[in-house]
């Protein structure tokens, strides 16, 4: 073989290499993107669902969404119910599941809204929630459940020892849940309620430091959990009490060898404006507490505020920075409300159903783009 003609081939081996291992790159990244969140949009839910309790969770590296009662498209007492969704996220499927039990059926009733859930390691739990009688009458649920995801299977845990709705449950430590503020029957309570999942235990925390607040939203990172705004009730002379929104947050840094003691402090507030039912979440990886959503005019489960004006959701988005103890105030171009909890995936910041223009319960899930496109 010449010496022209053997580099020739060498030549043309060499370039067929070349493209060969430019096509498997080209198609990488193209693969990649294929299984992301972003790339199509996701499965419906089963049906729509606002006020639902989520919360998601990991197993041998498959995530898992999971949406737990609430309210469904007609926002009548008739529509509370006890329905749970789990969605793959690798599937791209929702699956229908055991609905949420209930210990004692509240005059008849099982379903209930205003739940709250977390994760630790393969289980869910759930907290609490309220029922809706035909006359509007709300009764808090003191039951406590887990759902193993592997198992498929609820189990009954120790109830509350004060039953609470429209609250926010934080994981702390793979081993604690705490439960801050919230409705209780008459009236909101300023209780930290820690659950240990080892124990199968309550024992009180700290006690909040602000005024008793429902539908408030909070994340946590570390030992560091950051709660906002929500409703309080005034009081007033020869009146009816009345429900105000209430525009504060507060930081609390959790006392790592007495984790029921709770060091509170007064954060400086990101807009002076409250928004109720937002969603929110603690991102680890960023050291950033992330809240979305919400409405600013506080409403019932009808979505018709306290004020008889009907509500509309809001599209902020605060970032707290940890490190810098500091405030960023964005914007998504997804506004949705009553919420129950912020999912984070792959950086993509996710809600589970809620509400959007007009009201309207929503069959979707919510993405409210990358957290790097906030920071």
């Amino acid at each position: 073989m010449s010496k022209s003609f053997s580099y020739i081939v060498d030549l043309f081996t060499k370039n067929i290499a070349a493209l060969f291992y430019f096509i498997i790159l080209l198609n990488f990244p193209l693969s990649v993107w294929a299984n992301s969140l972003n790339e199509t949009k996701l499965a419906l839910l089963p049906e729509p669902v606002a006020n639902n309790a989520v919360t998601q969770l990991t197993i041998e590296n498959k995530d898992y969404f999971l949406s737990f009662s609430g309210v469904g498209k007609n926002k009548t007492y008739r529509d509370v119910h006890n329905k749970a969704f789990i969605y793959d996220v690798n599937q791209k499927k929702w699956q229908a599941i055991a609905g949420v039990p209930i210990e004692k059926a509240i005059n008849g009733l099982t379903g209930r809204l205003a739940s709250v859930a977390t994760s630790i390691k393969s289980k869910a739990y759930v907290f609490g929630g309220y029922t809706v009688a035909k006359d509007h009458s709300e009764v808090s649920v003191p039951d406590v459940y887990s759902y193993d995801v592997t198992k498929a299977n609820y189990q009954k845990l120790a109830s509350m020892p004060v039953p609470v709705d429209d609250s926010v449950a934080l994981p702390y430590n793979n081993r604690y849940i705490y439960l801050v503020s919230g409705w209780h029957n008459d009236g909101n309570v300023n209780l930290v309620q820690l659950y240990d999942i080892k124990t199968d235990t309550w024992q009180q925390a700290s006690p909040f430091p602000g005024k008793p607040v429902f539908g408030q939203a909070g994340g946590i990172v570390g030992n560091t959990l950051v709660i906002c705004d929500g409703v309080r009730v005034d009081v007033h002379i020869n009146k009816r009490r009345s429900y105000a929104a209430e525009a504060s947050c507060y930081l609390g840094k959790i006392n790592k060898k007495m984790p029921s003691k709770i060091a509170w402090q007064l954060l400086p507030h990101p807009t002076g404006k409250s928004r109720y039912r937002m969603a929110a979440v603690g991102i680890a990886k960023y050291q950033k507490i992330v809240f979305i959503g919400g409405s600013d005019n506080p409403y019932n489960f009808n979505a018709i505020g306290y004020n008889g004006q009907a509500s509309s959701p809001d599209n902020g988005v605060w970032i707290y920075d940890i490190k810098s103890q500091s405030w960023q105030v964005k914007a998504t171009s997804n506004a949705t409300m009553d919420h129950r909890g912020l999912l984070h995936l792959d950086d993509q910041l996710i809600t589970i159903g809620g509400m959007g223009e007009n009201q309207q319960v929503l069959q979707t899930i919510n993405q409210h783009g990358n957290v790097n496109d906030y920071l």
